[in-house]
């Protein structure tokens, strides 16, 4: 057993090492797929967090309950809705959009835009306690005042939004859902991870694996070196 995992971690290692195709390609379609759903889910995720932050009006607080607990929502079940609206059946059917990368692009959408707004809604909030009597004093309405304070908590909206492609990179159930797998078409990095194991294709599996944790790490380093700059510059 143990020779047997030795053998898939070398031979894991010499897929990385000599560029296998098949592998990079899924990595690639990860990337292209992941940057695009935090891309959209940032433009509405953004502003949405912003005034949240800022506007008083009746409901807001119901509406941030409910935004902080879309951030646990089920990928599974965001993903069989997702195939419902997409469907043959549904009512955007027509698109023909089911099984391809967009519709996984907007499964993972979906999925992210809660996590960012929540984040950005938090950030902008703690400014505007900090800034509130300043912006006001200055005679700028809502929007202005969720526009400076956006740019000036750009370094915390960041680390939100790379929590956010982190979450879009790692997941498998939505896309699964949307995507179905499909080789050289729709598989990422973590379907092929299930689909590879499951098939005992462990040399596969691992790279891919590595690579994914190699995202992973990388997000996690920048975030927090991203923290550090945002508490020195305002320190």
């Amino acid at each position: 057993m143990n020779d047997t995992l030795a053998q898939a971690f070398v031979q894991a290692f010499s897929l990385l090492a000599g560029a296998d195709p098949a592998l990079w390609e899924i990595v690639g379609l990860s990337l292209r797929v992941s940057l695009a759903a935090v891309g959209l889910a940032a433009l509405v995720g953004l502003p949405i967090g912003a005034t949240l932050a800022v506007a008083r009006f009746p409901g807001r607080r119901v509406l941030t309950v409910i935004l902080n607990a879309l951030m646990g929502l089920p990928p599974v079940v965001v993903g069989l809705l997702i195939y419902l609206l997409l469907s043959r059946a549904g009512p955007l059917g027509e698109l023909g959009l089911l099984f391809t990368p967009s519709a996984m692009v907007i499964a993972q959408t979906v999925l992210v835009t809660p996590i960012i707004a929540a984040l950005a809604r938090q950030a902008v909030e703690d400014a505007w306690g900090e800034y509130a009597e300043q912006l006001k004093s200055l005679g700028a309405g809502p929007v202005q005042w969720a526009l400076t304070l956006l740019w000036d908590c750009r370094f915390s909206l960041v680390t939100a939004i790379l929590a956010g492609f982190g979450r879009a990179a790692a997941e498998v159930g939505a896309v699964m859902i949307v995507g179905g797998n499909i080789a050289g078409v729709t598989r990422v990095m973590t379907t092929a991870i299930a689909l590879e194991t499951s098939k005992g294709d462990l040399p596969l599996a691992l790279g891919l694996g590595i690579i994914l944790m190699a995202i992973v790490l990388g997000l996690n380093a920048a975030a927090y070196l991203v923290k550090e700059v945002a508490e020195r510059r305002h320190g």
